[in-house]
């Protein structure tokens, strides 16, 4: 794998024609022991955020043990990358080859469930086994999350207290999990949901081994400046504390975006300029779904020696594929005289970007450099300046 210092180093020695993917490796490395190190009981890196080998390997060095899976295929990936992961199969609604192959192929102990039918699914895969932690996922509010999970899964308040005592019967260690949304940007998120766990322990009446928070833990993004993570780790430790469960009980969390958003970026190229609008080499079948389906609004700088110094204007993408869906409506600001020819860099990839990657109409870049320098926004570096990311601007470096 090549390596280079920064994006504008790639870009003046490779001139490359398909986009490039930047890892930062030492940014990952900087997220998973901020976690461990804080987190105030054991972080789980959610793998669907991003299944890069490398990357598991880089949290694995630095203290992340426990792994989220949601398929089977992620499973096996962990267990062949890691073999002395630990993988816990969160998913609520799984096949029943697919419980049995991770119980007794690949040693899974741990599986999240939100259904009666579901239980009796892992009750008949593991064979009645004794030795497992089941988690019953309630449904909770995503009010404060920039994109709800809140709706596919989890139990009702309802019918909670049946699930919870079925489970208990046939659990070795039972748990209770909820996932507040992605990108949540209040740690009042888990206040909320950490009171419906109250109430559904209280009245079901179960002794609880494990609280699972899940995910949500925010990035920065241009106009998304979360409150610090300690803040949300003080908050859910103190709703943790209060709660009534048992004396030995865990805590756990499933951070994904927050573990590896900064991991990645994207350098691409101007095909070409329509007013407003620029063509580039990467788009919503590679790297940008989430900039064309949902919106989302990533940094943007451009990589041009000497600097421009025209003043910002507002842009639109247009990928490289025929579709017209393929458009990223930002608005992405870059400089005025961008042109064609010109590479620019989008930040914050790390989280879904390669992991939602085709090879749709042909087009499609696997090419991938390690970069040493700093990602365009983060969350663990004190000295980064808010205003960066309020405004939306990217300071140069």
């Amino acid at each position: 794998m090549h390596k280079h210092h920064s994006a504008l180093g790639l870009v003046s020695t490779l001139r490359p024609v398909q986009p490039v993917t930047l890892v930062r490796p030492h940014a990952a490395a900087r997220a998973a022991r901020f976690f461990v190190e804080k987190f105030p009981g054991r972080p789980m890196y959610a793998v669907k955020a991003n299944p890069s080998p490398e990357l598991l390997q880089i949290l694995w060095d630095n203290g992340v043990t426990h792994y989220d899976t949601a398929s089977i295929g992620e499973v096996r990936l962990v267990k062949s990358t890691l073999p002395d992961a630990v993988c816990c199969f969160m998913h609520p609604i799984k096949a029943e080859e697919a419980i049995a192959e991770a119980y007794f192929d690949h040693g899974v102990r741990t599986f999240s469930l939100d259904s009666m039918e579901e239980l009796a699914k892992i009750v008949r895969g593991t064979r009645g086994a004794t030795d497992l932690t089941l988690c019953v996922r309630l449904r909770v509010s995503s009010e404060y999350a920039k994109l709800s999970l809140g709706s596919k899964f989890g139990v009702a308040p309802d019918e909670a207290k049946e699930l919870l005592m079925a489970t208990r019967q046939v659990a070795d260690a039972l748990g209770i999990c909820f996932h507040v949304g992605s990108q949540t940007m209040s740690p009042d998120a888990y206040v909320g949901a950490m009171e419906r766990v109250r109430a559904a322990i209280v009245e079901a009446a179960v002794t609880v081994d494990v609280i699972d928070v899940g995910g949500g833990f925010p990035s920065r993004y241009p106009g998304m400046n979360p409150p610090p993570l300690e803040r949300y780790f003080e908050t859910i430790h103190r709703a943790f504390e209060s709660l009534p469960i048992s004396y030995s009980a865990e805590l756990w969390a499933e951070p994904g975006r927050a573990l590896c958003a900064e991991y990645a970026s994207v350098v691409v190229r101007v095909e070409h300029r329509r007013g407003s609008e620029l063509f580039i080499n990467d788009g919503a079948y590679g790297t940008l779904f989430d900039a064309a389906h949902i919106g989302w609004k990533y940094p943007v700088q451009l990589l041009r020696e000497p600097e421009s110094d025209a003043r910002d204007m507002d842009f639109a993408f247009w990928g490289p594929t025929c579709d017209d869906i393929d458009y990223m409506k930002g608005p992405f600001p870059l400089p005025a005289d961008t042109r064609g020819g010109d590479y620019f860099e989008i930040g914050m990839l790390g989280a879904y970007g390669s992991a939602m990657r085709t090879q749709f109409n042909g087009f499609g870049s696997d090419l991938t450099v390690v970069a040493g320098d700093e990602p365009m926004f983060s969350v663990y570096r004190e000295d980064e300046a808010d205003d960066r990311v309020a405004t939306g601007n990217v300071v140069k470096l």
